[in-house]
């Protein structure tokens, strides 16, 4: 009986949460004002300044595209790198080695896909900077680039006579900013409220 109520309590949470969690995602993907942006648009605009990232420019799908891949690519090459060379990296006081090439290979395209299968114990196989820095970044930035690439299908969907989808980097970093990080921030206070090591 008890979880019958924890569904049916937990349905209910997203049914009341998804038309202003809905709303709230449009607008902060469009850029508009939501109640966050006093805070996070410094942050925003001092990404884009750092990154040199024109966030007027309006991609066309086949720079979208581009950019995904590039970025996705890079996030693979960083990941394999960190996961192969865990045993010569810092912040490895359990001295593990690195993976094998393979190993290595496989979880990195797990994470910047957004699989996550992972076939090892992470705290066993996994030093603290493969864990915090490799996948922890890699689950961030791979479910931000998927919800990019969303939006960019969406205003495919809506833009059918124009030419551009967006920008890449622009819906990265308000995926981040705007989403991720609240959620995340929010989800880990409710999960150390309730006990949760």
């Amino acid at each position: 009986m008890n979880s019958i109520v924890q569904y049916i309590l937990y349905l209910a949470i997203l049914v009341v949460l998804a038309v202003p969690l809905g709303g709230y995602i449009a607008k902060a993907m469009a850029g508009e004002a939501v109640f966050l942006s006093k805070l996070l648009r410094p942050c925003e605009h001092g990404i884009y300044k750092l990154l040199r990232i024109n966030d007027r420019e309006d991609m066309s799908w086949k720079k979208y595209l581009l950019s995904t891949l590039v970025f996705n690519a890079l996030g693979l090459l960083a990941l394999f790198a960190i996961l192969l060379l865990q045993g010569v990296l810092p912040w490895n006081p359990q001295g593990v080695e690195g993976l094998s090439w393979h190993l290595a290979f496989n979880t990195a395209v797990s994470f910047v896909t957004n699989t996550n299968w992972q076939t090892y114990s992470g705290e066993a196989a996994l030093s603290n900077l493969s864990q915090a820095v490799g996948l922890t970044v890699q689950n961030f930035v791979s479910a931000a680039c998927g919800i990019a690439v969303l939006f960019a299908l969406i205003r495919g969907l809506m833009r059918v006579r124009e030419t551009s989808i967006g920008n890449f980097w622009t819906d990265l970093v308000r995926a981040i900013l705007y989403i991720m990080l609240p959620i995340s921030l929010v989800s880990s206070v409710v999960l150390m409220a309730l006990g949760v090591p």
